[in-house]
């Protein structure tokens, strides 16, 4: 089957221009910039804007479709149909559901959302009926004493594409305010006295727990070549210990020091997609606009919101004066690059025909249809 898509602004690698694409097979097989087709059934897109599907490399949302309140959990397997509905809705045709490995204390859900959802895409993505193509990203929390239990049954699962350390401990990387962290749980309603017991507890934990679980967690994974990614990094002595480990992704740096000593390591940097749309990082670390004019971020990521990845892109190009193909190149081709997936992400010919049909209205891009590998899926 050929489809024609003409009259479109199409993003490629390094310019905007107007031309056409011939997709066939699923598979992109020929861009003619310049050119506006006639042919009997060619689909005009008024100019509207054609780029490749989105690649998302972590995101939580399928959490929030689980646990749409906190004390009402839905079912999984419904529950990973929507977010991939939603995935798909916001032009997202490659995904690395975040789902994590270890908890805390505080999220003991987690542990079952992990289980259910390697349970439901294996169940799933092989049926036709996911919009997307889902591949798994294991959140592995270090200080976390089931992690390495929880790790290795699925460490040679084949839809493993990314593994990322973490470590949420209060007064380290996202949590290094330790009065913001206490902030925090006061509003989810602990008491104080709990928080500060709770606090000493999960140091103590860490002290322990942290540097065994990250030796036995590269010694399992560095073998399979998977890609490894950090996670929160804070100082230059975080970022160097884990280049000197082999991890070559630094993901959500909280600092500008953490990104650019990332970058001076040659380590690719992920910045929060959110963090842009809204203005700054919900967590009150540094913004990722000031990152992408430093020049010290590669590609964006939802975490949680799926639609950010599209609006980032554009308001990138606004707030940081980069080019539309590099804004939108931060959350196609770049993520795509990291996570090893070297058949999509931009639009040339013999790559996959995941392509995103964008409207702007009064500054805001609106997904108007979405293929994947040459099927309309939105």
């Amino acid at each position: 089957m050929t489809t024609i898509l003409t009259n479109a602004r199409l993003v490629l690698q390094n310019e905007v221009v107007l031309g056409t694409v011939l997709l066939e097979d699923g598979r992109i097989v020929e861009v003619q910039p310049g050119h506006r087709s006639s042919a009997p059934g060619a689909v005009d897109l008024g100019r509207d804007t054609l780029m490749p599907g989105v690649v998302d490399v972590h995101t939580d949302n399928l959490e929030r479709q689980v646990q749409p309140r906190s004390n009402a959990r839905w079912p999984s397997r419904s529950a990973m149909v929507a977010h991939d509905a939603q995935c798909a809705a916001a032009g997202v045709t490659t995904v690395l559901d975040a789902l994590c490995l270890g908890d805390l204390g505080f999220d003991k859900d987690r542990v079952l959302t992990f289980r259910d959802g390697v349970a439901d895409l294996d169940a799933l993505a092989d049926t036709g009926l996911l919009k997307s193509e889902h591949f798994l990203h294991l959140r592995c929390e270090l200080p976390a004493p089931d992690m390495m239990d929880l790790l290795d049954p699925v460490a040679e699962h084949p839809r493993v594409r990314m593994v990322s350390l973490m470590d949420h401990s209060p007064g380290v990387g996202q949590y290094a305010n330790l009065d913001r962290y206490r902030k925090m749980r006061l509003r989810e309603g602990h008491a104080s006295a709990w928080i500060e017991g709770r606090i000493l507890e999960l140091q103590d934990q860490r002290a322990r727990t942290r540097s065994p679980n990250r030796r036995r967690l590269l010694e399992r994974i560095v073998p399979l070549a998977i890609v490894l990614a950090s996670h929160d990094d804070n100082t230059a002595e975080e970022v160097a210990e884990n280049a000197a480990d082999g991890i070559r992704i630094s993901e959500f740096p909280v600092s500008m020091l953490a990104a650019a000593e990332a970058r001076a390591h040659g380590m690719g940097v992920i910045a929060g997609a959110p963090n842009i749309v809204r203005g700054g990082s919900h967590s009150g670390n540094v913004a990722a606009a000031d990152l992408v004019r430093r020049g010290v971020v590669d590609a964006y990521a939802s975490d949680y919101v799926p639609s950010s990845m599209l609006e980032a892109a554009f308001a990138s190009v606004a707030q940081t004066g980069i080019s539309l193909a590099q804004g939108v190149a931060m959350v196609t081709a770049n993520p795509a690059r990291m996570a090893g997936l070297h058949d999509r992400g931009r639009i040339a010919p013999g790559l996959r025909a995941d392509l995103v049909h964008v409207r702007e209205h009064e500054g805001m891009p609106v997904v108007r249809q979405v293929w994947r590998g040459g099927e309309r899926v939105a």
